[in-house]
């Protein structure tokens, strides 16, 4: 397992540290963004899709109510967010397998909430606040899998 730590103070920095492991993603990823409301996640978000060319920052959007926002196109990245989520039955109605088996690259807020949808081949972002100022960002990625599109490093 590879892991990388940032440390973060502004959204500005939140967003580079999602572009910065935008470069990092193959074709078909699944990353579970795992955090306290508030804690970066739609942001870090913002960052990724970004970093793929998808859309702007500004124009990602938190998908709480919509659930699954789409972005790009090759690969397609989708946004999902289950926070809203309450049980098996309601997750499985969003059609997520279909995305599992598309090339898309899939971000979930809120996807430890049912770990057993995702494959274990997945990239974990855990946000922590530190302080009113400050939060930690650690992205537990797999080993890296030979892939030439995925490098394994998320340095600049």
């Amino acid at each position: 397992m590879n892991v990388q730590v940032f440390r973060t103070k502004s959204e500005e920095e939140t967003v580079e540290a999602g572009q910065r492991l935008a470069r990092l993603l193959g074709p078909r990823e699944v990353v579970l963004l795992i955090g306290d409301l508030g804690a970066g996640k739609t942001t870090f978000a913002k960052g990724v899709v970004h970093g793929l060319g998808a859309a702007a920052p500004e124009d990602v959007v938190s998908p709480t109510f919509t659930l699954i926002h789409e972005y790009g196109s090759e690969p397609k990245i989708y946004h999902i967010d289950l926070y809203r989520i309450q049980n098996e039955h309601e997750a499985s109605a969003l059609g997520l397998e279909e995305l599992l088996d598309s090339e898309g690259i899939i971000l979930v807020e809120w996807g430890e909430r049912f770990p057993y949808l995702w494959p274990p081949e997945r990239v974990e972002v855990h946000f922590q606040w530190l302080s009113e100022q400050e939060r930690e960002i650690r992205v537990l990625a797999p080993q890296p899998t030979g892939d030439p599109r995925r490098r394994d490093t998320m340095s600049p």
